[in-house]
């Protein structure tokens, strides 16, 4: 499918080309950021660095080129290089898509398209779009961000005509692959343990979501929902001596969401439940399947305080109900948050997080003697935007 989809969109560019007389024409865009992120922890090491000493390995640098050929068609193309601490050193392919809007009602894109679901998923890799140095991890882990923000297939969206008074219904739906490269961050834990992804996981996945903009000004109210088949990958222990497959269940992921703008305060909240099994198959008698049952929830509000400055704060909750009772079961964090710009195109972040529990962000390697139960996560970044 990632091939008909490529090769879907070589062909619309080439139509563009054949429509435009110049350059002037495409009316091509260039834009970007470039961040650069310190962390330091009072206890315990974070998001794969050895952050109890203070780390500078969060970096990252995004470049993405569009263009308008002809009326109704925008085609566009991303790509990041990021450094997270043990969890990513590479460049790779945030999107490429062409879009097309027939309408007010319909459009559609199609490539390797980002999923449109919660609230932030279509901005996240946006840094300077938001006043967080992180968004929160229950919903919106960075260290496996590459398999939840894009899908290689297509995007129907439009806007539902309802009685004016009753305000406007926006929809997507969108279907495609999805596939966790074998260096993504979530399978950290298992090459700790000796399970050595070989080609990481693929699923395909569909999915939909409808925005209800109300009669409120600046209320927006929301759902999505995410569904996948059985994910599958080839996986190996021991060094290579054994081999056999990772077996993801099917499984649906509802999500509802609501925010709230008024002059210069924002507030909003999410919540969101993913639900499933997951198996490991070697030669020999079958292991049982592994339960997961995750809750995760934030609620958060900001306020521009001046032109430059905005303030703000948000509490994060992750709970497996699948665990023991324990820190492993759960994540509790709470962070104060501000974002600086000196001008339009610099600006500076700095959060304080207070976490309790262990179930996000932590790995065995870098933490030999065990994981405290809490620990206090300091975020500097600066970045600039062109």
């Amino acid at each position: 499918m990632k091939r008909i989809f490529a090769g879907l969109v070589v062909l619309v560019l080439g139509a563009a080309g054949a429509h435009a007389q110049s350059l002037d024409d495409l009316n091509i865009q260039i834009h970007g950021y470039a961040t650069q992120g310190f962390l330091y922890t009072t206890q315990n090491n974070f998001l794969a660095m050895t952050t109890s000493n203070g780390s500078p390995n969060w970096t990252e640098a995004v470049v993405n080129l569009g263009a308008a050929p002809v009326s109704g068609l925008r085609i566009g193309v991303q790509l990041r290089y990021e450094l997270l601490g043990n969890y990513s050193n590479e460049v790779i392919l945030d999107w490429a898509a062409a879009d097309y809007k027939v309408a007010e009602s319909f459009g559609v894109r199609f490539g390797k398209v980002k999923i449109p679901s919660g609230l932030f998923n279509e901005v996240q890799d946006i840094d300077p779009s938001y006043m967080w140095s992180r968004l929160p991890q229950s919903t919106y882990p960075i260290s496996s961000r590459t398999g939840q923000l894009a899908t290689f297939g297509g995007v129907a969206y439009g806007t539902v005509s309802i009685p004016s008074h009753l305000g406007k219904i926006d929809y997507r739906g969108w279907s495609g692959d999805v596939t966790l490269p074998p260096n993504d961050g979530y399978f950290l834990s298992f090459k700790e343990e000796g399970i050595v992804f070989s080609n990481g996981l693929s699923s395909v996945q569909t999915g939909g979501a409808l925005h209800w903009r109300t009669p409120l000004p600046g209320l927006m109210i929301g759902a999505s929902d995410i569904r996948k088949n059985t994910e599958s990958g080839a996986i190996t222990a021991g060094g290579g001596a054994l081999s056999g497959n990772f077996i993801v269940s099917p499984f649906n992921q509802p999500d509802y969401f609501a925010k709230y703008e008024k002059n210069k305060w924002m507030v909003a909240t999410e919540w969101s439940r993913q639900r499933l099994n997951y198996q490991i198959q070697f030669a020999g008698p079958t292991v049982p399947p592994t339960p997961i049952d995750v809750r995760a929830i934030y609620g958060m509000a900001s306020y521009k305080l001046t032109d430059k400055f905005t303030a703000g704060v948000y509490d994060s909750q992750y709970f497996d109900r699948s665990f023991a009772l324990g820190p492993e079961r759960y994540s509790k964090d709470w962070a104060i948050s501000g974002r600086y710009d000196l001008n339009q195109y610099l600006y500076a972040k700095a959060e304080e997080h207070f976490i309790q529990g262990t179930a996000i962000g932590y790995d065995n390697t870098l933490n030999p003697n065990g994981l405290k139960p809490n620990t206090k996560l300091t975020v500097l970044k600066i970045g600039v935007s062109f």
